[in-house]
């Protein structure tokens, strides 16, 4: 991949365009709660040619969110416990809305 094709990745949510520093930074933490939030299952960052942990967008939002409940009080196995839960959450609601429109379009009109 060239450094072109990487930079017209960046707009992904997907591709893991952010170091764990840039990461910490981003989200005013420390890298040591980005490891934690690996060791709990939370995120798996995926890892560089040279063994660096790298971020996606779509996992920096999952550990604001675990970084918010923590510095609401909550202990981070909990966090991260609800962080998924709400994650599974809104993918059902996501689901259900796909199957109602699926099922209203599929519906024969009524006549008067």
């Amino acid at each position: 991949m060239t450094a072109d094709d990487s930079f017209g990745r960046l707009d992904d949510d997907d591709y893991p365009a952010y170091t764990m520093g840039r990461a910490a930074e981003m989200l005013n933490t420390t890298q040591g709660f980005l490891r934690a939030l690996g060791e709990a299952r939370l995120i798996t960052p995926l890892r560089s040619a040279g063994g660096h942990r790298r971020y996606s967008g779509y996992q920096l939002r999952i550990a604001a969110r675990a970084r918010e409940l923590v510095d609401n009080g909550t202990p981070i196995e909990a966090a991260c416990r609800i962080v998924v839960l709400e994650d599974q959450l809104e993918e059902a609601q996501r689901i259900n809305a796909e199957y109602r429109r699926a099922t209203e379009s599929t519906k024969p009109t009524e006549r008067p």
